[in-house]
């Protein structure tokens, strides 16, 4: 006689402790217990630290501080360049050991992902579980992390920020009202910055007073987000572990034979700018952002040449993957003749899931530029693409006029 009871979920979220810098000091035991910090540009005392050992942070260091900046707070501090290769083959080992319990396992982010496991709570305690299997992370790979448990994946997310490093939380819907609620909104997962000025301009300072709001009054300010951000503040979230969400968009690319063989500058410019454009429009219709471009030059004589970079910021915008994709070809053409131009972008997170650390002689122009993105950006979509431009594409365009096709 089969049961009509709804089948209790149990999602684990896995995430990382100061993943970098914990995986560095896996493979330089001689820094356990002292201060690390990750940068780019190490070697210079501008160079932006993008994460750091606990040890570090306990004596002031910071992400985005430059690293003379976290010099000045820590005099012993161990400065060390990003190794992506390395910590991409670590979360390969770390995603092949999860799937040794359950093949119900999305990958988030390099660094993190949530378990379905539920069915095998009839045969051990979910706590029971977690703790083996965040021993089993420590002893294999020698990485601290901490797991949040849940019945679903917004809860066991908000979970496992409870506690770190090595943390292990419980949280079920009973919850709410003594474990999540009294939390400010900006600390609610899926709330950024600009959400939660407009929460507090509603009079909104915690989860709570999202869970308890009206919910016509919240579709009617913040449109289909904040609806479902009041039912994540309810515990609200039938989302399925997916494990196909990683690998749906494995790569994106564009490449143009160009008219005639060229070493013009102009023309070279204005085609990744085409490129650069068309793969642009395709990231936005995905919500995705990427981590990883890859450009690829063919010669008059047909050689073909590939280059990739991997990219501590997400990479979205039309301007991003162009900088990005003329440094590369820059580095790497010859001079010769140029038949073929190609860009393509992979290693994608979604857009909810990805944060841009703020880079120093930067972050002033984006903030002052995204207002007027925005509003082209909305401008454009009313009116029809191109209807509004940024007067320097204008002047590219006039340079040289040459058809970008796939």
């Amino acid at each position: 006689m089969g049961s009509t009871a709804k089948k209790t979920r149990v999602i684990f979220h896995v995430d990382m402790n100061s993943f970098y810098a914990s995986v560095e000091i896996a493979h330089h035991p001689e820094w356990k217990g002292m201060p690390l910090a990750i940068a780019g540009k190490a070697e210079e005392r501008h160079g932006i630290i993008v994460t750091s050992s606990y040890e570090a942070r306990k004596m002031g260091v910071r992400t985005t501080m430059t690293v003379r900046e976290a010099r000045l707070k820590c005099p012993q501090l161990i400065v060390k360049h990003p190794d992506f290769e390395l910590y991409r083959t670590t979360s390969d080992q770390l995603f092949k050991m999860l799937k040794t319990y359950t093949p119900l396992v999305e990958k988030a982010s390099i660094d993190e992902g949530y378990m379905d496991v539920s069915h095998l709570i009839p045969l051990i305690d979910p706590l029971k579980l977690a703790k083996e299997l965040q021993r089993r992370i420590f002893c294999q790979l020698h990485l601290p992390c901490s797991i949040g448990i849940a019945p679903n994946k917004f809860l066991a997310k908000t979970a496992s920020n409870m506690k770190k490093p090595m943390g292990l939380t419980v949280l079920r819907k009973r919850e709410l009202s003594e474990k999540l609620w009294p939390l400010p909104i900006g600390e609610m997962h899926g709330v950024g910055p600009k959400s939660e000025e407009r929460f507090h301009k509603a009079g909104i300072q915690t989860v709570g007073d999202l869970a308890k709001h009206e919910p016509g009054e919240i579709a009617e300010w913040f449109g289909v987000p904040g609806k479902r951000l009041l039912e994540r503040a309810n515990g609200i979230d039938d989302r399925a572990v997916d494990p196909e969400a990683w690998d749906r968009y494995k790569s994106i690319g564009h490449s143009i034979t160009l008219a005639r063989d060229t070493k013009s500058d102009a023309i070279i410019r204005q085609t990744f700018d085409g490129l650069s454009k068309k793969l642009e429009s395709k990231i936005k219709l995905e919500h995705v952002v990427c981590y990883e471009i890859t450009v690829m030059i063919r010669y008059q004589d047909w050689k073909t040449v590939t280059r990739h970079m991997s990219s501590i910021q997400p990479i979205r915008s039309k301007r991003e993957i162009m900088d990005d994709a003329l440094d590369l070809f820059y580095k790497h053409w010859s001079g010769g003749a140029v038949r073929l131009l190609g860009v393509t972008l992979s290693s994608f997170q979604p857009v909810s899931l990805s944060t841009k650390q703020l880079d120093l002689f930067s972050y002033q122009d984006d903030a002052r530029n995204e207002p007027l993105i925005n509003l082209i950006d909305r401008i454009n979509e009313k009116f029809g693409d191109g209807a509004i431009r940024q007067a320097g594409s204008l002047i590219d365009q006039r340079k040289n006029s040459l058809p970008v096709d796939d």
